[in-house]
């Protein structure tokens, strides 16, 4: 099991495990699917990295130990569930997990997404572990009828389930989960996010960047809704240069291109691949997008702000918690003449760019920055182990419970 120690968070080299009779420090298991570039992976590995030393040993767990975060991590061992969340495979992985957990005395069990949280809560269970967190990071509406059902009853072992935003935390609770055991925290920007980096495409004079950051794994992400609502820009701004930036790699990327030359946009389109500068690639756009069909919380909105960029999104899920007439443009779902017209309008006019820009930034700043949403994390972890009677010396920003659950 590897620990993310002070003196080395960057290897995530393991060290000696303190007893649960040692007050200094809590013992907190953390676990994620994978190490891949999505916006779960990268918030556990914020969160890994960042929580304090001197209050956490850290100790990681994965399913697959794949993707490029991983080199950040050293050698965190894999609990892999074989084919299926319900076969012999699967059972013998939480039996395993469950007895690590009691070997090293873990007092906090924290699972960060659909897979972990299926094998993390009964594997803590199982060992008597003090505190239980769940995480839903998604609507839901991206699982299966299945899938939902059987994380809900996950959730009902679970002392407290964390959402990224309270669109997601209101649909849990809407099928019956306790309000009390949901906890809202945002997803946390880094301070690398606000400094200010150099484009990774060089800027030219009279051309104007439209791009988007997504993964092209999904539909969901509606990158083919990107590419009409550009080819719309393109036809309505005849004598503007307008240039449209997809960052993200994929197995729909080749048909991704093909369609932009369908559309004949091929030559205004760059296809950027997988980015792991996506400062300095937000640093070569005008306007940020997100045609997103479905989000929680998007990392991608977050990152845009805090880059100064107005952002246009459809009006899913988490993103109108973001995204307002004076951070950017919010669409009703869908309406891509609508979602065209609103960049249109950014692009034709520096001055709103820069007053809606500068707005967005201050917005991510002052509710996402890696330090308050550091602090939510670890007051939600101290109100829990007050709960179960476990005394720690944690000594952080203390909101009310209300508060904490709310956001």
């Amino acid at each position: 099991m590897a620990t993310v120690s002070a003196a080395n968070k960057e290897n995530a080299s393991p060290s000696p495990s303190p007893t649960v009779s040692d007050p200094a420090r809590v013992l907190l298991f953390l676990m994620t699917d994978s190490f891949r570039t999505g916006g779960s992976e990268r918030q556990f590995s914020v969160l890994a990295k960042n929580l304090s030393p001197q209050q956490f040993q850290v100790h990681l767990g994965c399913i697959r130990r794949m993707g490029p975060f991983a080199q950040d991590f050293g050698e965190v061992p894999e609990f892999w569930l074989g084919g299926s969340l319900y076969g012999w495979q699967s059972w013998r992985t939480r039996w395993r997990l469950s007895r690590r957990l009691r070997q090293r005395q873990i007092q906090i069990a924290h699972a960060f997404d659909f897979y972990t949280n299926l094998a993390l809560i009964p594997a803590a269970r199982f060992a008597r572990v003090p505190v239980v967190i769940g995480s839903h990071r998604q609507l839901g509406d991206l699982l299966t009828p299945r899938q939902f059902r059987a994380q809900l009853a996950a959730f009902r072992w679970c002392d407290a389930v964390i959402c990224n935003s309270r669109a997601a935390a209101d649909r849990l609770e809407a099928e019956g989960l306790s309000h009390d055991k949901l906890f809202v925290i945002g997803n946390a920007l880094p301070v690398e996010a606000f400094v200010a980096a150099p484009p990774a495409l060089p800027r030219r004079n009279g051309v104007l960047r439209v791009g988007m950051v997504a993964r092209m794994n999904w539909r969901y992400k509606n990158h083919s809704g990107f590419l009409r609502i550009a080819q719309r820009i393109h036809q309505q701004m005849p004598d503007v240069e307008v240039e449209f930036l997809l960052a993200g790699d994929g197995p729909l990327r080749a048909e991704l291109e093909s369609e932009a030359q369908r559309l004949g946009i091929g030559e205004r389109v760059l296809f950027l691949g997988d980015r792991r500068d996506i400062p300095a690639v937000l640093a070569s756009l005008d306007v940020a997008v997100l045609t997103s069909d479905s989000e929680s919380l998007s990392n991608v909105i977050l990152e845009a702000m805090a880059a100064q960029l107005p952002v246009v999104a459809y009006c899913v899920g988490g993103n109108a918690e973001l995204v307002n007439e004076e951070r950017g443009a919010l669409i009703d779902a869908g309406d891509e003449q609508a979602f065209a017209a609103a960049v249109e309008r950014l692009l034709a006019s520096p001055s709103l760019r820069a007053q809606l820009g500068r707005n967005a930034r201050q917005f991510a700043e002052e509710n996402f920055h890696l330090e308050s949403i550091r602090a939510r994390y670890e007051q939600c972890y101290q109100t829990l182990l007050e709960k179960k009677g476990v005394r720690t010396r944690l000594a952080t920003w203390r909101p009310t419970a209300e508060a904490q659950r709310n956001g």
